[in-house]
């Protein structure tokens, strides 16, 4: 039994590690580690609350429910997830990381349960979901889109704003964050989030943007 419940937390670790990685390769705040712990911490949860009390059980007549203390976790993966909407200032972001939190917790619960394919297949459908499914509605016609653009040349962000003139595009937002870097060099995060006028332009205002001298990376999201 020992093994098994270790092969429980282990497995919970690895698929929170693997969404966690997902959201790492696209920059999110809630990276590999946050998913790991997270997945863990749901397993670990729920075996204590299944298992844990095994001991009372046998030498008194008390009925305990195995759920109560797992259920916490519901409610508890709320308050990291609340975290990651709040850091963003001023706009909504986060969401989708916050919700893969606790996705994570339900997979780690499970796994945690001893229900292996449902937490696998869980983690294998929140990957497909993070992944593919936001491009999918791209390619069908999205036309709304929010950009991340690293800048090392302050000339640079008045070219962008002009791009974005040029291609007839809506801009919701804008934000300007300035970073000091370690070499004491200053870098410009833009953060923009617009409405374009068809599919086609998404890539051909990303194509227009690379072009702009200064511009280190741009993000999609």
């Amino acid at each position: 039994m020992q093994w098994e419940i270790l092969l429980r937390i282990l497995l919970a670790s690895i698929f929170g590690a693997a969404i966690g990685f997902e959201r790492t390769s696209k920059r999110k705040e809630a990276g590999i580690r946050t998913h790991f712990l997270v997945g863990l911490g749901s397993a670990l949860i729920m075996i204590v609350s299944k298992y844990a009390f095994y001991d009372v059980l046998h030498t008194h007549s008390i009925v305990l429910d195995p759920s109560r203390i797992a259920a916490q976790v519901v409610s508890g993966i709320g308050f990291i997830g609340a975290g990651m909407i709040i850091f963003q200032r001023q706009t909504v972001r986060g969401l989708t990381t916050a919700a893969g939190l606790w996705a994570t917790a339900g997979i780690g619960l499970a796994i945690g349960a001893g229900m292996y394919w449902i937490g696998f297949s869980a983690t294998i459908l929140v990957l497909i979901c993070l992944e593919f499914i936001h491009s999918s509605f791209n390619v069908f016609g999205a036309k709304y889109l929010k950009l991340n653009i690293h800048v090392s040349d302050k000339n640079a962000v008045q070219e962008i704003l002009k791009l974005i003139i040029q291609n007839n595009v809506t801009m919701f937002d804008f934000q300007e964050e300035f970073q000091v870097e370690p070499s004491e060099r200053v870098k410009i995060i833009l953060q923009l989030q617009v409405k374009l006028p068809s599919k086609q332009g998404i890539s051909q205002l990303i194509a227009d943007i690379q072009q702009v001298s200064g511009i280190n990376s741009i993000e999609t999201d």
